[in-house]
């Protein structure tokens, strides 16, 4: 099963892989690595009642979320200053990236949902006559899908969706996840390190082919905290560190980091379907 048909994860299995044999030992050392992430996180909620032999699943409720910040991205060779909006969600996978503000350059709002990705002159361009413009932008496919699932949550749920091909290690006394990603990003692989508070601190990737060069990423998180307006117990890093080749993409310190299933849409514009 892709990552992408299990965008919102069940984490049931995290639950049930307690008191396993030794022979089972690596399958449950990696549930309790995974369990031990998405609680510092606060990204799953658990129902741990009654005994040992009725307990309900735990249940991931990070779908949609929603983000503002600043700070400075590379654009035309260079680091600029710029506003950074981001609204995303899981289940279906989708993301739109709006950087800067309309009529100042650099402006640019870049959408991505399952298998399709465009620009947009400005938000909902396309889906009415008239209305903006949206520009199907297929090349940047991967790209941008592989920013939604190098997110904190977006590991989490990864790592779990790719099952026992998830492995964990140590490096340096840190804890080390490494697991393959599918669908559309089939062919990358994600090693994401985690602190001594099992919170995300870097996520690197490396695709198969040097043709894919633009997908080998380095991110980094930082200084996490519960930003929501209504505070959820969901932790969300306040500074952000994007780079590709030893160059900055991004270095963005967030504002705001909506995490209380915003209502969020991303209808795909009837051009970009058709293409």
């Amino acid at each position: 099963m892709t990552v992408t048909n299990r965008a919102t994860v069940i984490l049931a299995v995290v639950a049930a892989l307690s008191g396993q044999s030794v022979g089972a030992q690596g399958t449950a050392d990696r549930a309790k690595v995974l369990r031990a992430a998405a609680d510092a996180l606060g990204m799953v909620r658990w129902s741990d009642i009654g005994t040992a032999d009725t307990r309900l699943p735990g249940i991931d409720i990070v779908n949609t979320m929603e983000l503002q910040g600043s700070g400075t991205i590379e654009s035309g060779g260079g680091a600029v200053k710029a506003d950074y909006h981001v609204a995303l969600g899981y289940n279906p996978p989708a993301m739109r990236v709006e950087v800067g503000k309309k009529g100042t350059a650099p402006y640019t709002i870049q959408t991505v949902r399952e298998n399709y990705a465009w620009d947009e002159s400005e938000i909902g361009a396309g889906l009415i006559p008239g209305k903006g413009t949206a520009t199907p932008a297929s090349a940047a496919l991967q790209e941008r899908l592989l920013q939604l699932w190098t997110l904190p949550y977006g590991v989490v749920k990864a790592a779990l969706a790719a099952g026992d091909k998830t492995t964990v290690s140590s490096e340096g006394g840190a804890t080390v996840l490494t697991f393959p990603l599918s669908g559309p990003l089939a062919g990358i692989t994600v090693k994401a390190t985690l602190d001594s508070n099992n919170l995300v601190t870097k996520v690197e990737t490396r695709p198969d082919s040097p043709a894919r060069a633009n997908l080998a990423t380095q991110t980094e998180y930082s200084n996490y905290a519960d930003r929501a307006e209504v505070l959820t117990d969901i932790k969300t890093p306040g500074r952000i560190v994007r780079k590709q080749g030893g160059r900055t993409l991004l270095d963005v310190e967030v504002k705001s980091w909506e995490t209380n299933d915003p209502y969020l849409v991303f209808p795909v514009p009837p051009n970009v379907r058709t293409r």
